[in-house]
């Protein structure tokens, strides 16, 4: 009976990875456009009152609410209200897999196609938009610098409880930040992370 009801959990378990459940979930949209025959992907700059960095590249989304059925959902939410766009002209095209920026957070990103001439996107939230030809990017090396990650346990951390205590060798991880350059502007973070995923999709196509 124990195995059985074990069995049944683990096949019910619709999570793809330890902690999903209880992680800060943010969801983003890819959205290409057409313009003169050509597919760009768009982009926003955040605006620059924003209190969480502003002025920084972003594809439109933000945090899922619970009231979102999907993180797709959430994304179409964010993109319509970013963008001034409504959702019912929003053509998904996919759902990518999910971004494990850490154990307690997740983003999920996924690629529509917009219309660029019905944007008028929110000045509260978006400082401007622009858009990148995918010709461009699948020609373009992004370059990567590395940043180092240390370990700092607060002064509550129960080093009686472990190993060599206080001395504790703690690994220090290394993240790769990558960079796309077009023009003025420069596409790094989280952003650059998804988009260079996506960028390598489309040079299987």
């Amino acid at each position: 009976m124990f195995l059985e009801k074990l069995k049944n959990q683990i096949q019910q378990n619709k999570f793809h990875f330890i902690g999903e459940e209880t992680a800060f979930k943010s969801a983003v949209l890819i959205p290409l456009v057409e313009i003169e025959n050509e597919w760009h992907i768009l982009f926003e700059v955040r605006s620059f009152t924003l209190r969480k960095q502003p002025g920084d590249i972003s594809f439109p989304g933000g945090k899922i609410d619970d009231t979102d059925s999907s993180p797709l959902a959430a994304a179409l939410r964010e993109t319509s209200e970013e963008l001034g766009i409504n959702p019912k002209t929003i053509n998904v095209i996919g759902e990518l897999s999910p971004y494990i920026a850490s154990p307690s957070f997740v983003v999920y990103p996924s690629v529509a196609t917009l219309d660029y001439h019905q944007l008028s996107f929110n000045k509260d939230e978006v400082e401007e938009v622009f858009t990148v030809p995918v010709k461009w990017l699948l020609q373009y090396e992004p370059y990567m610098h590395s940043v180092s990650v240390e370990i700092a346990p607060k002064a509550d951390f129960p080093f009686e409880k472990i190993m060599n205590g206080a001395n504790y060798q703690w690994r220090t991880r290394s993240i790769e930040e990558w960079f796309f350059d077009y023009g003025k502007y420069t596409i790094w973070g989280l952003t650059a992370r998804i988009l260079k995923h996506f960028v390598e999709q489309l040079k299987k196509l």
